[in-house]
């Protein structure tokens, strides 16, 4: 795992990207916020190097995600999809590792996602097709990440996330196949503050996405 950091002084956010994701896409939840942010990018994902065999595991993501934060001193947390999933499995470990997180698109709590075959998991969320030809080049390398993960739990128990007492932002979709709207309802309700907000998809509608994350880690 690498990371680049932007913009200065506190707050310190770190932010960690989705499976597949463009470095683009990676800095996209970064637009706005105060402070500097600290944007982790995966192996195999971008510049970084490939992912050593077996890397794809949620708390062995999430234990890198620890080490970035504790480097850089960071205070507030942003996952992606993937990340999130690492970031909810670093919070039933240690609960008060940040004063607050944003969990975006969350894809699996305490129960497996199925299988994803490459060609959907790069089609299924639509869009133009340049944007799907970036896709379509992120995921050539992650086919050990798409073998490894099915099957694996963000956390053996939701009940497990209930010593987390601070506020964590769950932003789901209503229109993605990838992140279903329950998994997000039932984060966001595995908190006991959580705060659940939903679009119908991230694609389309960034903007809200960017004035809640705004809102909430602005402070």
């Amino acid at each position: 795992m690498t990371y680049r950091s932007f913009g200065s002084g506190t707050p310190v956010t770190l932010v960690g990207h989705g499976l597949g994701a463009t470095p683009g896409e990676a800095r996209l939840p970064t637009s706005g916020l105060p402070g500097t942010k600290v944007v982790v990018t995966l192996p195999s994902h971008g510049d970084a190097p490939d992912a050593p065999a077996g890397y794809w595991n949620y708390r062995r993501i999430a234990a890198d995600l620890r080490l970035v934060a504790r480097e850089v001193g960071a205070t507030r947390a942003i996952g992606v999809s993937l990340t999130a999933g690492a970031l909810m499995a670093l919070l039933a470990d240690d609960p008060d590792a940040f004063e607050r997180v944003a969990l975006l698109l969350p894809a699996v709590l305490d129960e497996p996602r199925r299988l994803l075959a490459r060609e959907y998991a790069i089609t299924v969320v639509g869009g133009p097709p340049e944007y799907l030809a970036e896709r379509r080049r992120a995921f050539a390398r992650l086919d050990g990440a798409l073998a490894e993960l099915p099957g694996q739990v963000a956390v053996p128990d939701r009940a497990l996330l209930a010593a987390v007492q601070v506020p964590v932002l769950v932003v789901g979709a209503t229109r993605d196949p990838l992140h279903p709207e329950e998994i997000a309802k039932a984060t966001a309700g595995a908190f006991p503050a959580g705060r659940l907000e939903l679009v119908p998809s991230w694609l389309t509608h960034r903007s809200d996405v960017r004035g809640w994350l705004g809102d909430f880690l602005g402070g």
